[in-house]
């Protein structure tokens, strides 16, 4: 039987390395020393999570694909890795799925791997645990055609015996796993946004579209979640701080399961290895009804961002 081609290989190491690190931040959060720096201050946090994951993500991918482009949220020295972050495993079922035709020829160097080893630092440092993910996108032709989220606490509120975390993945052309796919409820808007990063303009652009209610949690990738699972019918973020690899895993299951995300001004996000790293433009993001919210969206917020 023919090898499994290069993208189901790439993605189901990105599983099991997603599940690897999903165990380092637990295990960081369960030693109580979190390692907490400023980078820009105190909404832009680094904790010993992050690097250990990061390391862990981005070693692990390069010793297995090392042709493969790998671009991370942290800057960190590139020092001989320990053996103890490495992880070369990968999950059987990914590699049992037929990789869709136009992905078959793919070469490693055609691919751009977008890592954030813990997106929602700051919620995790605050104990809010289930805002938290781990986010491995995969882009081809600049577009995300691939991704893996893991949620390390998943379940953690449901009592000792309960299975913590949990790992949800998606393909173009294949699908997204690991999440049952609701719609959110028909007629209600609800709109979800940032919890630590709000501004003039956001709350603006979120009273224009008059919700019925407004969730505010951390993280891009428990984002694209509530709206996957229909506890959200639009993520709308009117400001220039998501980045690169904030979205590229979410949009990857977010458009393997029919839905949409632009910018405020409605661009699709380009993920080549030269593109600058912020959404400058903002998100809107949503599983059903796109042309609605995006029709709503003022035009003195869609001025104020620039992309």
């Amino acid at each position: 039987m023919a090898s499994p081609a290069l993208l189901m290989r790439v993605v189901a190491s990105a599983y099991s390395i997603a599940e690897k690190a999903a165990t380092i931040v637990r295990n960081v959060m369960a030693a109580g020393d979190l390692g907490i720096v400023e980078k820009t201050g105190a909404n832009d946090l680094q904790t010993k999570a992050d690097r250990l994951v990061q390391m862990s993500i981005c070693a692990s991918l390069a010793r297995k694909f090392p042709k493969v482009t790998i671009i991370g949220e942290e800057e960190l020295p590139t020092d001989e890795v320990t053996e103890d972050l490495i992880e070369d495993g990968h999950c059987e079922e990914i590699l049992k799925k037929t990789c869709p035709a136009q992905y078959m020829g793919i070469k490693e160097e055609e691919l751009v791997i977008w890592v954030d080893p813990l997106d929602g630092t700051k919620e995790y440092t605050e104990g809010l645990l289930d805002h938290v993910t781990v986010l491995i996108g995969i882009a081809y032709g600049g577009k995300a055609i691939a991704g893996v989220i893991n949620q390390p606490y998943y379940n953690y509120e449901a009592g000792a015996d309960a299975v913590l975390g949990r790992t949800i993945w998606g393909v173009l052309g294949i699908g997204a796993f690991g999440f049952q796919l609701t719609e959110a409820p028909a007629g209600k808007h609800i709109i979800v946004t940032t919890r630590s990063h709000s501004s003039t303009l956001v709350n603006e652009c979120i009273s224009a579209l008059n919700p019925d209610s407004v969730i505010r949690v951390g993280g891009a990738g428990n984002k694209i979640i509530q709206l996957v699972e229909g506890k959200a019918s639009a993520y709308i973020f009117a400001s220039p701080g998501c980045k690169k690899w904030d979205t590229c895993a979410p949009e990857a299951i977010l458009h393997a399961v029919g839905g949409k995300i632009t910018d405020i001004h409605g661009n699709s996000f380009q993920y080549n290895k030269e593109v600058k790293h912020m959404n400058s433009a903002g998100i809107l993001a949503t599983l059903r009804n796109y042309d609605y919210y995006s029709s709503r969206i003022p035009n003195t917020v869609k001025q104020s961002l620039v992309p």
